[in-house]
């Protein structure tokens, strides 16, 4: 095997931080490459949580960032707020925060819901100040082009690549 194909299932393996909710070791893992500002993206949330509700004890999800920078401003943002929400615990919640007021959402939108969770939000301003978490996001974006990611949302099931949320629900079902 080359060393393309070794890094590649390298960076298909569940990483220690990477997203992940389910059942580890499950029969399907799902690896989504996404976009919080992404339409698509947020159409193929629904169809990851329908999958989750029903086949949760035989799914593991893993989300890793994909911003489309230049398609949608506010993504890079949204992925490292979902990172700063991460660091307190809280990723879960903001990640569907995100998705579910994708299009009527900005900054302070999404400090207030911090606070609603129970975060620190002083703690998280500054963290968004600094840029604390844009290289953890870079990372996912240069693992994703290495594995040949250039749009979202874009899947990996057990280890094989797709883009169409719709053909992901139709596998899953049937390898369910």
């Amino acid at each position: 095997m080359g060393k393309s194909k070794a890094a590649d299932r390298r960076m298909l393996a569940v990483q220690p931080d990477d997203h992940v909710t389910g059942v580890p070791k499950a029969a399907m893992t799902v690896i989504a490459y996404c976009d919080f500002e992404c339409p698509y993206c947020g159409r193929a949330y629904h169809v990851v949580t329908r999958l989750m509700g029903r086949f949760g004890d035989r799914l593991q999800f893993v989300f890793r960032h994909f911003p489309l920078r230049d398609k949608h401003p506010f993504a890079e943002a949204a992925a490292e707020f979902a990172e700063a929400a991460a660091a307190q615990g809280r990723f879960w919640p903001m990640h569907n925060f995100l998705f579910a007021y994708q299009d009527s959402r900005d900054a302070e939108d999404v400090f207030n819901f911090a606070a609603k969770i129970g975060l620190d939000v002083d703690r998280m301003r500054q963290e968004i100040t600094d840029r604390v978490y844009a290289d953890r996001v870079q990372r996912d974006v240069e693992g994703g082009r290495r594995l040949g990611v250039d749009g979202t949302p874009t899947f990996f099931v057990n280890n094989e690549r797709y883009t169409d949320e719709d053909r992901i629900e139709h596998l899953i079902q049937r390898a369910a």
